[in-house]
């Protein structure tokens, strides 16, 4: 695995203290893996093979480490799996770094056993539950474990990828049920995170983001809308420019790639 710089995420080196942590959970996936690359100063990796990878760290390395946490199906990390979640934040607990940046990647649409339901017909109890311990109960899972690491002086940063589909306000065209459902109570769980977070913390700063319409296997079967398609890599680097300019009176947003705010 290679290290990848990136103009766009360099600045928060200005900002964040240096020699810390960064947590990428869901780094398995398209938009986590681009978080992982951007970031570039990872040491040790919890991936899909449970492999630990090991390479020296450039002079400029913003963390002295970025920890990847792979998404649910990971024989390491199963984001349905508490116990996992708490066995992964021990050993993070035990390198005696600061966390500095948390970025929780994960994100679920469809797949070979459910897709994303149309009309109030397709609806199916077990296919919700699914999709809430995706995107919902998985990263408040997670966030429980990890919130606690991060330190109570001095800047730090935790995003989530939630989706504009979540978005209560902007919601005219209906369908997608259990998808946008799931991600709007993930916007809930954030914005209280935040509020909790902040009250520990004043320089935290804790929000959603919408990463913009990326190429990845989740997107690959429906249109741009007449959006942007971006990269994996292009979406990861401007949304850690967003991060780097939110203050923390913004904490508990939810903004697109763009730094625009979005409804909730």
């Amino acid at each position: 695995m290679r290290a990848y710089a990136s103009s766009m995420s360099e600045s928060l080196s200005d900002t964040l203290p240096t020699g810390g942590l960064a947590v990428v959970l869901g780094a398995s996936g398209t938009i986590g893996g681009a978080h992982v690359r951007i970031d570039r100063s990872m040491d040790v990796a919890i991936q899909k093979e449970a492999e630990a990878l090991q390479r020296g760290l450039p002079d400029d390395a913003r963390f002295a480490d970025v920890v990847e946490l792979s998404r649910s199906g990971d024989p390491s990390v199963d984001l349905t799996d508490e116990a996992s979640l708490a066995e992964a934040a021990a050993r993070i607990k035990e390198r005696g770094l600061d966390v500095r940046l948390i970025l929780v990647a994960s994100g679920f649409l469809h797949d070979e056993q459910q897709g994303p339901e149309k009309t109030w017909r397709h609806l199916d109890p077990d296919k919700l539950a699914r999709s809430f311990a995706l995107n919902a109960i998985g990263p408040a899972l997670a966030l429980k474990h990890l919130l606690p690491l991060l330190p109570r002086k001095g800047r730090v940063i935790v995003g989530a990828l939630s989706a504009r589909a979540g978005s209560l306000s902007e919601n005219t065209l209906g369908g997608w049920y259990g998808y946008r459902a799931s991600k709007a109570a993930l916007n809930q769980i954030v914005r209280s995170a935040a509020a909790e977070l902040g009250r520990k913390n004043p320089q935290a700063v804790c929000v959603t983001l919408h990463p913009g319409h990326v190429e990845s296997p989740l997107s690959a079967p429906f249109g741009a809308g007449g959006n942007e398609t971006l990269t994996p890599d292009a979406s990861a680097g401007r949304l850690l420019g967003v991060l780097d300019a939110l203050s923390p009176e913004q904490s508990g947003g939810f903004f697109d790639v763009s730094a625009s705010a979005i409804p909730f």
